[in-house]
């Protein structure tokens, strides 16, 4: 199969699992994950020669250059124009949730969100690609071994995270207790 041909099949094979790595890692901000799905097939492109023959944990490595490169590139858009007052605050346009408005399972993002970037990028390359071992090491362009290990002391500190959240289980739904005093009591 010539490299043309390959970066074809890839293209159909793997295009929506690329746009959803994407998605999840912009909260689904549309255009913005279209135009960084379509910087990932560009570039996958331009290197259609060094394809390997599974290419997703390859694109999903190219996705996370991308990603990091369009953060920077909103970061210094957003600096700009609280530079120049052009903020949602400064035109009223502020939005607040209410205390009900979080969904059952938002504890575990909360959980997530307090890990480093790099740990959490790992967790979500084995549960949310649902990646082995291997291919997580392809995405993050490092050694099998250095893959597990990541991925064992990144599952170590959500599980420290969560237990430091102190989660109770009402109702068949986990939520963390914020208001209420650990119980010490005997019984």
């Amino acid at each position: 199969m010539s490299n043309d041909e390959t970066f074809a099949a890839a293209y159909r094979e793997h295009y929506w699992a690329v746009s959803r790595y994407v998605a999840r890692r912009l909260d689904g901000r549309s255009s913005d994950v279209e135009e960084v799905v379509a910087e990932v097939f560009t570039v996958a492109w331009r290197r259609r020669s060094d394809l390997p023959p599974s290419p997703l944990p390859w694109l999903y490595g190219v996705a996370r250059h991308c990603l990091a490169n369009a953060v920077r590139g909103y970061g210094r858009r957003r600096r700009l124009l609280d530079r120049i007052g052009n903020d949602e605050s400064a035109h009223g346009r502020q939005v607040l949730d209410s205390p009900d408005s979080a969904s059952p399972g938002d504890w575990v993002h909360e959980a997530l969100a307090r890990l480093s970037p790099a740990d959490q990028e790992v967790l979500r390359l084995t549960a949310w690609e649902e990646l082995g071992v291997d291919e997580v090491a392809v995405a993050l362009g490092c050694g099998t071994r250095a893959a597990a290990m990541r991925l064992h002391r990144a599952r170590r500190r959500l599980r420290a995270e969560i237990d430091r959240m102190d989660i109770t289980v009402a109702g068949g739904t986990a939520s963390p207790r914020r208001d209420t005093p650990k119980e010490h009591g005997h019984g």
